[in-house]
């Protein structure tokens, strides 16, 4: 078994103001978030009560396209804004499948490194690394990848419910295409992504509120997500609202039959 912890060192933790990993453990019942994230995240559940079933059903997609990509014969994984750990993990689901697979998990609050070493736990056979970085250095990200993953060979890159939190001034799909040209043939892009599509009075009030609290939430349309996958081989069905993505390969959320989720989730292979 082997846990590799890299990148900062010490990292002090701003409770003054919401981060969205701190929100997104709030929201699936976690203890591992402050007041400051509590309030943001009930002001969010006021405008819209399904919140914390998004939340969920975000973490379902990353479970049944890890299960898919582990199927594929896939056994690197670069999970970027992976949260505080939950169990199961990415890697969890990962090496359930294939033991030897090797998963490389990128944060940048450091109240996910504080919890990293305790729960990101490997088979003997495969590896996992914990990486302190932030997706707009995706150079730091390769450098850091590389101690674990062989970069010669696939990768699944796996962003979920995290480039809602970067606008397109900074560069959202350009950091995405940064990230793919490191990867060779054959790697997977993962992605899910929220959007005011289906509710664009409430998603506005949520983001005037998170701009308010320093927080940016760039929601993007059904065309602006697919740009993402511009050039890439998208894994059938395609760009689909997250729970109708390969329902068959995990359990339903509770409570995501009340409505349409607004969220897009995809699998894209690059050729």
């Amino acid at each position: 078994m082997e846990c590799v912890m890299t990148g900062q060192p010490h990292v002090e933790i701003d409770t003054s103001k919401p981060h969205p990993a701190r929100m997104y453990d709030w929201y699936l019942g976690g203890k591992d978030n402050y007041p400051v994230d509590e309030e943001m995240g009930r002001q969010m559940l006021a405008l819209d009560p399904r919140v914390p079933v998004m939340a969920r059903v975000n973490r379902a997609f990353m479970h049944r396209a890890t299960r898919w990509l582990a199927g594929q014969g896939v056994r690197q994984f670069l999970d970027i804004g992976t949260g505080i750990p939950t169990e199961p993990n990415l890697h969890q689901v990962a090496q359930q499948v294939a033991a030897d697979a090797r998963v490389v998990y990128c944060d940048n609050d450091p109240i996910v490194l504080a919890h990293a070493a305790a729960l990101l736990r490997s088979t003997p056979e495969g590896v996992t690394e914990y990486l302190q970085a932030d997706v707009r250095d995706p150079a730091a990200i390769v450098e850091g990848a590389k101690k674990v993953l062989d970069l010669s060979r696939p990768v699944a890159l796996s962003l979920i419910a995290l480039l809602h939190f970067v606008s397109d001034e900074d560069g959202a799909h350009q950091l995405v295409n940064r990230l793919l040209a490191e990867l060779p043939s054959g790697s997977y892009l993962v992605m899910t992504h929220a959007t005011a599509d289906f509710s664009p009075e409430e998603s506005a009030a949520a983001t005037a509120k998170l701009k308010a609290a320093g927080i940016t939430l760039a929601l993007r349309s059904r065309a602006e997500f697919a740009r993402f996958f511009d050039g890439l081989e998208l894994v059938e069905p395609g760009v689909a609202i997250v729970p109708e993505w390969h329902p068959e390969l995990g359990e339903p959320v509770p409570g995501q039959e009340d409505g349409v989720i607004p969220g897009y989730g995809a699998v894209g292979r690059k050729l």
